[in-house]
């Protein structure tokens, strides 16, 4: 688990991560999203000590991440693919990160197997293509077996198949009971993996929520009912706080009331139902409407130019 409290950060009279609080689970992927500029980069490195806050704290399974004796079996990072020698192979650089904490070879061949690196294994780093230098960084955050994940950006660079890869590998992981905390800039991506979200924008929270929830009020909260018999399901949901409009007699938008609720009523009055779909948004457009105010550069709209000239 990941632990935030009051977390901040500044430098000189800027102040770059905000009073930040928020908890990583075990058992979920945890998408950690924002706009550039928003905080996040900073945010990971304190997690890891690479930054130390100036306020608050951040924990890691209950400790400050240097004082865990085995930080690597405590919880695994990718924060920057690159940071490797170029000159070190596959195998030479996990093997050498193995060595500080007292891991097995064994356990260095099974994360080059489990991240498809084994035909290149004793090839130089250097040599590598942006996907393979993102597996190996995955590898080497699984390396210690850890029981949290925090991984940054980690499908940059990876064909379908190596996407597809990383998606499953993150579900396998939070069902296995461990906190996966995800920073990624593709919303589809988060979209489909992501079960709980943390956003933020200028180092402050924004969000902290169910990846569900946060997109469906971000849609109004509605219910599209469709059904033969509208109008009398319209009288059969009517209610004190619902509301409940219709641009059919056959198509209903209800506030209000679950989708569940729509359902029961449906089915104890004997009301056919065609359809029942929570309205909801995207989570990229939700994620705009958000951090609109938060976004440190604003591009031009598109065409802009032509118009002026």
């Amino acid at each position: 688990m990941i632990e935030a409290r009051e977390l901040t950060k500044r430098y000189g009279d800027k102040t770059v991560v905000d009073r930040l609080s928020f908890t990583v689970k075990p058992g979920e992927v945890t998408g950690f999203l924002g706009p550039n500029g928003a905080g996040k980069s900073t945010t990971m490195r304190m997690i890891v000590g690479l930054d130390a806050p100036t306020a608050g704290s951040v924990t890691v399974n209950g400790r400050a991440y240097d004082r865990h004796p085995a930080p690597l079996c405590e919880i695994g990072t990718l924060l920057d693919a690159k940071s490797v020698h170029p000159g070190r192979s596959a195998f030479g650089h996990l093997m050498a990160l193995a060595h500080t904490h007292g891991i097995p070879r064994r356990r260095v061949d099974e994360v080059i197997e489990l991240a498809g690196l084994g035909s290149v294994a004793h090839k130089r780093v250097g040599a590598f293509s942006l996907g393979m230098g993102q597996r190996l960084g995955i590898a080497a955050a699984l390396l210690g077996d850890p029981a949290v994940i925090l991984l940054d950006e980690p499908v940059n660079g990876l064909d379908p198949e190596g996407v597809l890869w990383v998606r499953n590998l993150l579900s396998g992981l939070a069902d296995e009971g461990r906190a996966v905390m995800l920073s990624s800039h593709l919303m589809s991506e988060m979209a489909l993996i992501a079960d709980h979200l943390v956003i933020i924008g200028r180092g402050r929270l924004l969000a902290d929520t169910s990846l569900t929830d946060f997109t469906h009020q971000a849609g109004g909260g509605g219910v599209r009912v469709v059904s033969a018999e509208g109008m009398k399901l319209r009288d059969l949901l009517a209610a004190p706080g619902i509301t409940i409009s219709s641009s059919s007699h056959e198509e209903l938008v209800v506030h209000g009331w679950a989708a569940r609720d729509i359902g029961l009523i449906a089915a104890r009055y004997g009301v056919p139902l065609e359809e029942l779909t929570p309205q909801s948004v995207s989570l990229e457009t939700a994620f705009m409407e958000l951090t609109h105010d938060a976004v440190e550069y604003q591009s031009a709209p598109a065409g802009a130019d032509r118009r002026a000239a």
